[in-house]
């Protein structure tokens, strides 16, 4: 059992290497880039710590380059769901039992092997399978993932040094259990951190889990599956299935030993997973805990007493860094009119500059978007604009799939507050912006409070001090994660915990112990030393 008596220093984040002309990490990642392209991966499934193939294969292809194939995945069935839930239950009292710095040294090799060894591999196979150029990988696939693993076990170790106190005669403490079943991970395409992260995150506690990742990230997600092998993770605590989703939900959900699920992906299936759970809560040994984090419909609001520059780089990078495809990126903007054709002018320019691309070619600051899915969506709202009233594109507009998914950074500005596009989550490269009477300041934050469903993340960019804590104290409600001078993107664990509200998720706060206590379960123990003999208590007693 854990007793919490050892706890390990907050580390530093870990630096980001530049990948500059001329660097040795730059030539060693475009060594592990060329080696990834030149073979085709066949990548199976983990369960009980057995590479599982089935032959039903699904290719992976870069969406920058579509057609290569950088290999293929294992498809698994419903057999394979059930063979990883018995897995877990099967690896479950070993692993709960674990001395916990036993477990956490798994866990901190982990994060040793990916800032060394594994580094180039790691950002190689974010860069190819998701189309992030090498500075985006590596804050993310490196940098992100190693503070989430480090971080963590520092958190858990604070979490398990917090003891109740004792009055004379008894000891009291607190045994932080995990949870009593499984855990299910479902994983986006947008971050290797987050994919590894969110099962790591509950593993860690003493749960065991099933996760599934995003078709669009297995490439990177079966890299990360191997470092943790390799760090010695025992079989069965984290069992890596590639199945249908709602396949995996139809079975997680209706087992009687589901305790949980860590979720990062859309509103929608999230809600819908929210409905089956409760639906099947009468089935269930323990109240399952439901940890999500979905849509976002992320703001800028711009003051009248807001820098030019600051401001444009703030849309330029919030917008379009990784191709709009950040939950947090800047996705609506409310420019004051006496700043307007400055900033306008500005952000412009700066994309006409940006190259777009393939990531092997690192000058290009835009690659393709996820898949033809997602390019289908994000092109029709864009040809809507173009032909509605209310809407004019100003830069960008164009997109082209033949060889890769690729769409333009694209601003769209609107004469409504209410348009479309600035009331619904599009996930690609598309800002819309609204220009405001400066002079009413304070109307504006009720139309950005009041347009979206959503509330993950927010900037306000002004000068005046007074405008930043109106918009501070009107917005309280509007982002979970809100920017003060710059981009709503580029959250750090350690410093600022991430997650929203209302439609965003529960904003349990991943990278903080907020997120770890919901994958414990406290038992508090009281012994008494000197135990009581007589029922009878001193006022019952004749004077």
């Amino acid at each position: 059992m854990n007793t919490g008596y050892f706890q390990y220093a907050a580390p530093a984040n870990e630096p980001v290497l530049s990948y500059a002309p001329g660097s040795p990490e730059r030539a060693a990642l475009k060594k592990q880039l060329a080696a990834f392209k030149a073979e085709v991966a066949d990548i199976p499934m983990y369960i009980g710590g057995k590479e599982v193939r089935t032959g039903n294969t699904v290719d992976l292809r870069p969406p920058h380059e579509i057609k290569h194939k950088l290999g293929h995945f294992h498809q698994g069935d419903a057999s394979h769901v059930k063979a990883a839930i018995a897995a877990a239950l099967e690896a479950r009292e070993k692993w709960a039992n674990m001395d916990w710095e036993t477990r956490a040294g798994i866990f901190l090799r982990a994060a040793d092997l990916i800032a060394t060894k594994y580094r180039f591999h790691m950002n190689a196979a974010t860069m190819l399978g998701q189309s992030k150029n090498a500075y985006q990988a590596e804050i993310d696939s490196a940098c992100e993932l190693i503070d989430f693993l480090r971080y963590n076990v520092h958190f858990l170790s604070e979490i398990y040094r917090q003891q109740p106190v004792s009055a004379p005669l008894t000891h009291n403490r607190v045994e932080y259990r995990p949870l009593e079943g499984f855990v299910l991970a479902v994983t986006p395409f947008n971050f290797s951190a987050i994919a590894g992260n969110l099962p790591t995150s509950a593993a860690m506690c003493g749960n065991v889990v099933v996760w599934k990742p995003a078709n669009t990230q297995v490439f990177a997600a079966s890299m990360f599956m191997k470092i943790m092998i390799e760090a010695g993770l025992p079989e069965g605590v984290i069992n890596l299935v590639y199945a249908g989703g709602p396949l995996i939900g139809d079975i997680c959900f209706a087992d009687p030993h589901f305790a949980g699920i860590h979720f990062t992906g859309s509103t929608g299936v999230f809600q819908t997973m929210w409905k089956t759970i409760g639906e099947n809560i009468h089935k269930y040994k323990t109240y399952p805990r439901i940890v999500g984090e979905t849509g976002g419909k992320d703001f800028v609001v711009i003051h009248k007493s807001a820098d030019v520059d600051t401001s444009a780089t703030a849309l330029a990078r919030g917008a379009f860094e990784y191709q709009g495809q950040k939950c947090s990126a800047a996705s609506r903007a409310y420019i004051p009119n006496n700043l307007a054709d400055q900033i306008k002018s500005k952000l412009v320019a700066d994309l006409k500059s940006m190259k777009m691309g393939t990531t092997e070619d690192f000058s290009n600051f835009i690659n393709a978007v996820i898949d033809e899915r997602s390019f289908d969506k994000i092109a029709q709202y864009i040809d809507n604009a173009k032909k509605d009233p209310k809407a004019k594109i100003i830069a960008g507009g164009n997109y082209n799939k033949s060889e890769g998914y690729f769409i333009e950074p694209t601003v769209i500005e609107t004469t409504d507050p209410n348009y479309v596009t600035m009331c619904e989550e599009i996930f690609g490269p598309v800002l819309t912006i609204y220009v405001y009477d400066g002079e009413k300041f304070e109307d504006i934050l009720h139309t950005v409070d009041s347009t979206s469903e959503y509330a993950l993340t927010g900037a306000i960019i002004a000068q005046d001090r007074y405008a930043v804590e109106l918009a501070t104290r009107k917005l309280v409600n509007s982002a979970g994660n809100f920017y003060i001078n710059d981009k709503p993107t580029g959250a750090v664990v350690g410093q600022q915990p991430f997650g929203g509200a209302r439609a965003s998720g529960t904003n349990d706060k991943a990278g903080s112990m907020l997120n770890l206590y919901r994958w414990l379960s406290a038992r508090s123990i009281k012994e008494t030393f000197v135990p009581a003999t007589d029922y009878r208590y001193p006022f019952l007693k004749e004077a």
